[in-house]
């Protein structure tokens, strides 16, 4: 049995930040992470002369430490990067963010005048209709308009949620879209007002080497004081009272027990808590109707030299089996040789159904027709094709999510010497700054003795794109 003082459960970005903010203190400490690799779902991969995150990874926040913190972790590494990112909808490309002369000279003479009106149409129903959104339809409906609206917000969102609209919460919209609307699109583009949300950022900063980068650089800095075990995990979690008391890890070989004086968890919690002994029916029912999306990507590498100009695409048509496509070297030029290029392609599913179960050539087929017919890609073009898949991509944000998650949440917090970070450690769809800023602020809540609000990040009432590719 070994004695540790604080134990961190998952070496993705928020356990990372957590533990890099306790080496930096003088803390010892030990990370348990299951992948060979930390990181997280902001791992970089490396297939032969190829690199690819797991997905589009950009960095913009609005918290300065943050920017301070990666540069000194990788200057002049990291780059700053003009960004272009489109949806393909009925064969046309569509800018996004929105731009609004973009979108009616796509849409067609009708539409342009139906969007226009639909909005106002929701500008007079909300002086005689009174009521908050029930559900990300309305919601999105209200701040755009029914036309806008089904051209790609709520296709592609019921894309990467496999849910109807009216049977995702509101908190997504409030989350994803709050304080972008129709109208600060027309100002934006009209009055070119600086007012305006500062969600439509055109730049923002990317590691030479993927996003995975900021992830080892911290790994290097912390192995001179901290202890990590990659291909580990947690088996067995023990409690006395309203305290963790240990905590039993599989390392691969053997099983090793953990006392703890502190615990910084980032993984799924719905494993956390089906690792505890003795948890009430009641929060093991609630546990069982949080629900994660998850996410298989199929990267191809190219020989060509470019596919397309964008860093990414959308596509929220229902026929096409994928949601979006990145290219890498759009990140930088050194994620492929200068005479090739890649292409990572990502399906939303289930755990479990046709697209989590199929394998790598059936994805293949069913990708490249559509590749073909885009005009992207000839079949003779594919060098190589890889697959790469994630059980706990997104928490799913349904009408009863945020009951079932107070009851777990409720039931976690007897637990003194725990805290709950992450994406998937908090149940809650962030991006890469808000999970550094929650690792940081719990390993700061350890230093100083002093509880900071973790639950507070990443819910200001504002869109999660808003920020700044350089804040000095």
């Amino acid at each position: 049995m070994h004695r540790i003082n604080i134990l961190i459960l998952g070496g993705g970005p928020s356990g990372m930040a957590a533990a890099f903010e306790l080496h930096k203190a003088g803390k010892s400490f030990m990370i348990i992470e299951k992948n060979e690799r930390v990181g997280g779902l902001a791992r970089t991969f490396q297939f032969g002369a190829f690199k690819t995150d797991t997905g589009p990874h950009r960095f913009f926040s609005q918290n300065q430490y943050l920017y301070d913190l990666i540069e000194d972790l990788l200057g002049e590494r990291w780059m700053k990067v003009d960004r272009l990112t489109r949806f393909y909808i009925n064969g046309k490309f569509f800018l996004y963010p929105i731009e609004i002369k973009n979108a009616l000279l796509n849409v067609g003479l009708y539409k342009a005048f139906k969007i226009p009106f639909d909005y106002s149409l929701q500008r007079v129903k909300k002086i005689f209709v009174n009521r908050d959104p029930v559900s990300f339809e309305e919601q999105v409906v209200s701040d755009f308009g029914r036309a806008l609206s089904e051209l790609n917000i709520l296709n592609y969102t019921e894309k990467i949620w496999g849910l109807s609209c009216s049977k995702i919460s509101p908190d997504w919209a409030k989350q994803r879209i709050k304080g972008l609307s129709l109208k600060e699109v027309i100002k934006k583009t009209l009055l070119k007002s600086k007012g305006g949300p500062k969600t439509l950022v055109n730049q923002f900063r990317y590691p030479d080497l993927g996003t995975g980068l900021i992830y080892e650089r911290i790994k290097e800095r912390i192995l001179n004081g901290g202890i990590l075990k990659v291909n580990s995990y947690p088996n067995k979690i023990i409690y006395d009272n309203n305290k963790i008391t240990e905590v039993v890890i599989n390392l691969g070989s053997d099983n090793q027990t953990i006392k703890p004086e502190y615990i910084i968890s980032s993984i799924p919690i719905t494993e956390f808590v089906n690792l505890l002994e003795s948890v009430p029916n009641e929060v093991l029912q609630a546990i069982k109707k949080l629900k994660f999306r998850s996410h298989v990507s199929l990267f191809i590498t190219l020989n060509k030299p470019s596919v397309f100009p964008d860093q990414w695409i959308y596509f929220p048509d229902k026929e096409i089996p994928f949601g979006r496509i990145m290219e890498p070297k759009n990140f930088s030029k050194k994620m492929s040789p200068l005479d090739k290029t890649s292409l990572l392609i990502e399906f939303f599913c289930w755990e479990n159904d046709k697209i989590w179960n199929a394998n790598k050539e059936e994805l293949f087929d069913l990708s490249i027709e559509w590749l073909e017919k885009f005009g992207f890609v000839r079949k003779d073009e594919v060098i190589d094709s890889f697959i790469h898949k994630e059980k706990y991509a997104y928490p799913v944000y349904d009408l009863k999510y945020k009951e079932h998650l107070g009851k777990v949440k409720g039931y976690l917090r007897q637990f003194r010497n725990l805290q709950l970070i992450g994406r998937a450690g908090c149940f809650r769809y962030n991006n890469q700054d808000h999970a550094l800023e929650m690792g940081i602020l719990a390993a700061r809540s350890i230093i100083e003795g002093k509880q900071y609000n973790i639950e507070e990040v990443g819910t200001e009432q504002e869109y999660f794109e808003r920020g700044y590719a350089n804040r000095k």
